[in-house]
């Protein structure tokens, strides 16, 4: 590599690419400058490489940080709260109740819990959908950390906006507001087929394409949803979504759980994105996604861990190797959901679910400098045959030691430089306080 100048330069560990090839470089090195890759290659090519500041990875992993792409993050607030609960009763009778009584700040506070946790855990940039999500992007520039957000929009009033006319106009002003912003993308998010009307989906949908942004919605995630869809509409969520002219390249559907044939037929025909969240899904009893099939038929799948108050973690470690395991006992075939490809769902299909591949989820030259490095010298990571397998077969969250976002590096030797945690999670206990007072 020819001699130039960077201001962090990643050496000495097993670089995972995941890039177009999978391309994996036994010692390798990445280069950044300001916030973006320089280079990647093999660590010698680096030699004469002038770093301000040289980040030695000890022969473990180096690898794109990763993506989250379904969360509630300042249900943090909320977790270990109602456990061991079907979805609408835990929603109608303990979630919607506490969530009446949030407001901006509370918010706020169980947002930084929630990126301290998946900073800590290798996620370098999470989609989240929730109220007062304003306090969400504010929370994500604080510490750092990469996120897609976007207000909850439903039939009935808001604890934040109010009518659904003010929650339009509050996602037309997240739009302007962080426009520009290296960090936050927005995204307009109707929660679900089940709460949001017609004119109000196809509103969203409109807002999305118009400015060639996200939209995100809760799909087809039990049963009783489907059953409740087909009864009044007489179709199946996906199916009904479809006759609205709402599927598009540029949707992603958490969940979908329960589909037909015609439903993944459609998925694929418009090019929808799929956010899988297995431990959420296993935790309410709501089903396993057909994700195998999906893969099969082309369709692209991320994952996502949910809210912490289903899953109750959002460490996607964690995710990647439930999603694995589970897909094999539940069809009985050990070659489904292989290492490789869950950590691409985990990466850089995640990155493209959330329509920023472009930007992220893979170390290539010229993407942002979103890059983890994992510390092998573990017990539970001895010995290493297979580093892919690994990541998603032994690797935790906590094995994680550097965190780099955008060119930023927020997380040294396990240790924050972005946030006071200890403030962070005593602001949390404080306001679980108020919810046990009532």
């Amino acid at each position: 590599m020819n001699e130039y100048s960077a201001d962090i330069l990643v050496t000495n560990g097993v670089v995972l690419q995941m890039d177009a090839d999978s391309t994996r470089i036994e010692n390798g090195a990445v280069a950044i400058a300001k916030d973006k890759i320089l280079g990647v290659g093999p660590a010698a090519e680096f030699s004469t490489v002038a770093a301000s500041r040289v980040i030695d990875a000890r022969g473990g992993i180096i690898m794109p940080g990763l993506v989250n792409t379904h969360t509630h993050a300042a249900m943090t607030c909320f977790r270990g709260l109602a456990d061991d609960l079907p979805l609408m009763q835990w929603l109608n009778e303990h979630i919607f109740p506490a969530e009446s009584k949030l407001d901006e700040n509370k918010v706020y506070r169980g947002s930084l819990l929630a990126c301290a946790e998946m900073i800590r855990s290798g996620t370098t940039c999470f989609c989240d959908m929730y109220l007062f999500e304003d306090a969400v992007a504010r929370a994500a520039k604080k510490a750092g950390i990469r996120a897609v957000v976007g207000e909850v929009l439903y039939d009935f009033p808001s604890p934040n906006y109010g009518e659904l006319e003010q929650g339009f106009a509050y996602t037309k002003q997240l739009i302007a507001k962080w426009q520009d912003d290296p960090l936050i993308t927005i995204a307009v998010e109707p929660h679900s087929p089940y709460l949001c009307a017609p004119e109000l989906l196809k509103r969203a949908s409109i807002l999305a394409r118009d400015h060639r942004i996200p939209m995100v919605i809760h799909l087809s995630e039990t049963q009783n949803e489907v059953a409740g869809m087909i009864e009044k509409y007489g179709r199946t969520p996906i199916g009904f979504l479809a006759e609205q002219e709402v599927l598009a390249p540029n949707l992603l559907a958490c969940h979908c759980v329960v589909l037909t044939d015609e439903d993944i037929s459609l998925l694929r025909q418009f090019d929808v994105k799929v956010s899988h969240n297995p431990e959420s899904n296993m935790k309410l009893a709501s089903g396993v996604a057909p994700v195998p099939e999906l893969l099969r038929q082309g369709i692209c799948v991320g994952l996502g861990t949910d809210g912490c108050a289903s899953n109750n973690n959002l460490d996607l470690f964690l995710e990647m190797g439930t999603a694995a395991k589970l897909h094999k006992v539940n069809t009985t075939d050990p070659t489904v959901m292989d290492a490789a490809t869950v950590l691409r769902m985990a990466t850089i299909e995640g990155a493209r679910a959330l329509g920023i591949d472009h930007i992220t989820g893979s170390l290539e030259p010229g993407k942002a400098a979103d890059v983890i490095i994992i510390d092998t010298r573990k017990p539970h990571l001895t010995p290493m045959y297979n580093p892919i397998s690994h990541m998603v077969y032994a690797a935790r969250g906590s094995d994680v030691s550097t965190v780099i976002i955008n060119g930023e590096v927020v997380l040294a030797e396990e240790k924050y430089l972005s946030l006071d945690l200890e403030k962070v999670m005593t602001d949390v206990k404080q306001i679980a306080d108020e919810i046990r007072r009532g």
